[in-house]
């Protein structure tokens, strides 16, 4: 591993971030940034969603902190300072959707390397619920699972769903998988959209904070998907769907004021997941962990306090019970 730019001058995060970098097998480069924590009682590996990168979840990375946990966080191929897949840099692309687990597997690798203490609990949003979600069902080594915002369906009318369908499968299977998405820009979501009009949060001064960070440090920026993006993940979100739950205990947060994902699927999920819990967030957007105090305090006591819970144990325990 070698070490990799990481930016504490925007990240608010525990003493001590730093970044490496990782190739994984197919020679694609990614980031992977780690907040260690002396005498932390375990590791929080948190799966960031599109467009976002290692130091977004500097903040959070101290609330984990403060309740004993340490954190490990990704810039995931095509974004952050990982490889970007195209000449063109600002849409986000993929390949295949399945790749994804190429970066988990290398982010394991990383972590094993870095000896952070074990038990490992997932943190998942958004677009890194859907990979999490997957990597689950891969025999992800971690206890306990908490999602927020998860992409397990993506917000549309339901009298779009079949164009969006058609118009990504076209597109991205005559040599046009390339264009970005209708609808969606080359520039970073934050830059782009006013406060007043934003889906991710409603609390001003973290909307400040993603901003800033993307103004100081450009290279972070990403803009809207790839057509080549929204058919691979439509692809991934429906085969999910169709899966049975994985005997991993789950909580997951979602905003009452939900605008990105489908909630009715989130909904559908849980309620097939043995065990698992669904926690509305009163008054949140989407990006719960980026809300105001009060709102992220109550998340992190919530989710800090569920891998306390399901410290002990292993996932092969869970399987057999």
């Amino acid at each position: 591993m070698d070490q990799a730019p990481f930016f504490s001058d925007v990240d608010d995060g525990p003493a001590g971030g730093h970044a490496v970098w990782t190739t994984c097998d197919d020679g694609v480069r990614i980031r992977v940034g780690a907040w260690p924590l002396d005498g932390a009682k375990g590791t929080v590996l948190l799966f960031p969603g599109r467009t976002e990168y290692v130091e977004k979840y500097g903040r959070a990375a101290a609330d984990l902190a403060a309740r004993g946990y340490a954190t490990l966080a990704v810039d995931w191929r095509g974004q952050g300072l990982a490889d970007r897949l195209m000449d063109d840099p600002m849409p986000g692309h993929v390949g295949e959707f399945a790749d994804y687990q190429r970066d988990v597997r290398a982010v394991l690798a990383v972590a094993r390397d870095m000896g952070l203490p074990e038990p490992w609990h997932l943190l998942a949003h958004s677009m890194g619920g859907c990979i999490g979600l997957r990597a689950l069902h891969e025999g992800l080594p971690v206890r306990s699972a908490c999602f927020t915002g998860p992409m397990w369906g993506i917000e549309l009318p339901r009298a779009l769903r079949p164009v969006a369908w058609a118009l990504a499968f076209g597109t991205s299977s005559t040599g046009l998988g390339h264009l970005l998405s209708p609808g969606t820009a080359r520039e970073s979501y934050v830059l782009a959209e006013a406060f007043e009009d934003n889906k991710l949060t409603t609390d001003a001064e973290m909307y400040d904070y993603m901003r800033r960070q993307t103004l100081a440090h450009p290279e972070l920026g990403l803009g809207g998907p790839s057509m080549r993006w929204l058919y691979k993940s439509l692809g991934e979100m429906l085969t999910l769907s169709r899966m049975p739950s994985p005997a991993v205990p789950c909580v997951t947060f979602v905003g009452t004021q939900e605008r990105i994902v489908d909630v009715l699927r989130i909904r559908a999920r849980i309620a097939a997941w043995p065990g698992a819990r669904l926690v509305e967030v009163e008054g949140g957007e989407h990006e719960v962990m980026m809300e105001g105090p009060q709102t992220r305090a109550h998340v992190f006591d919530t989710a800090t306090a569920f891998y306390d819970a399901n410290a002990a144990g292993t996932r092969a325990d869970r399987v057999s019970a």
